[in-house]
């Protein structure tokens, strides 16, 4: 694990900023109006569920024509409000404060025991995967979460520190290990799986939320890591025509409000998932989801 995160430190910029924004709104409309002044205070620090409704708004007129499912204005609504809630956990909370919570759990007595990779995706640290390492500790399987720095890199930066959690791990474990990856951490691992020839250095892959064909969002992204996920990319290119996908499972959703159309969350080959209704961080917490991720680490062979 590393010590430090530069993403964690700019959340924590980002959320004490904001709180004192909306405080000293509060603060100065509070004689005027107490009802004016919450209401501005909420809205100053929930501004980020306004650009969460305008995404849940372009995948309905977006995806009109995508093969999979047409969500409903009722079933964006719930995922809109869903994600308001998990993204002020995840991005106010679990990623700036709380990313050291759970360390890497590397013992050698889990010899035997088959342990897991997670890789986080855009503008995430290790702290997203906070659940699943809590449960995972429980269940008593060994596991690494990765940070990907530089944050706005090039994907391709990714893959030393995808190949050394995969070395250590399975030196303490002598197995391949379960490689699980959100968004764009799905695209750093089968990048690492192309430069490093590792297909079988691994037991299975599952992406959760992960743009394989790319996204419309890309087209707006001014990183360059958010340049290689717009869709039809040269750099998704490219990664499509190096491999297979049988030991891939796709987890992907119709209210995904980051990666759509939907279906370009999925991959030609592999076991292509869909939770219907899901948002693309609430994807990442679907109870289904991380049941496969157990039954895939008690998998022989």
């Amino acid at each position: 694990m590393r010590e430090r995160s530069s993403l964690a430190r700019l959340q924590q910029a980002t959320t004490i900023v904001l709180l004192v924004i909306s405080i000293s709104w509060l603060a100065r409309q509070w004689a005027r109006s107490p009802a004016l002044a919450i209401a501005g205070a909420l809205a100053i620090f929930f501004s980020y569920s306004f650009f969460l409704a305008i995404e849940c708004v372009l995948v309905k007129f977006v995806s009109k024509n995508d093969p999979a499912p047409a969500p409903t204005w009722a079933d964006l609504l719930r995922a809109w409000w869903a994600e308001t809630w998990i993204a002020l956990i995840v991005f106010f909370w679990r990623q700036p404060f709380r990313w050291k919570k759970q360390p890497d759990l590397l013992d050698p007595a889990m010899r035997g025991r088959r342990g897991v990779v997670l890789v986080h995706g855009f503008v995430c640290n290790r702290g997203l995967w906070n659940p699943w390492m809590e449960q995972l500790r429980a269940e008593g399987h060994p596991f690494i979460a990765v940070n990907l720095e530089p944050v706005f890199g090039s994907i391709d930066d990714y893959v030393d520190t995808i190949d050394n959690a995969v070395e250590r791990i399975a030196q303490v474990t002598g197995l391949p290990p379960l490689l699980v990856g959100h968004s764009m951490g799905g695209l750093a691992a089968r990048a690492w799986l192309r430069r490093k020839h590792a297909t079988d250095r691994v037991h299975r892959v599952i992406t959760i939320g992960t743009p394989h064909g790319g996204t419309w969002l890309g087209h707006f992204s001014h990183t360059v890591n958010g340049r290689q996920m717009k869709l039809g990319s040269e750099w998704i290119r490219n990664l499509a025509d190096s491999q297979a996908h049988a030991k891939f499972t796709c987890w992907y959703s119709n209210c995904d409000n980051i990666v759509f159309p939907a279906s370009k969350a999925t991959l030609p080959g592999a076991d292509n998932r869909m939770v219907p209704g899901a948002a693309h961080v609430e994807l990442a917490f679907a109870p289904r989801v991380f049941a496969h991720a157990l039954d895939s680490l008690r998998e022989q062979g």
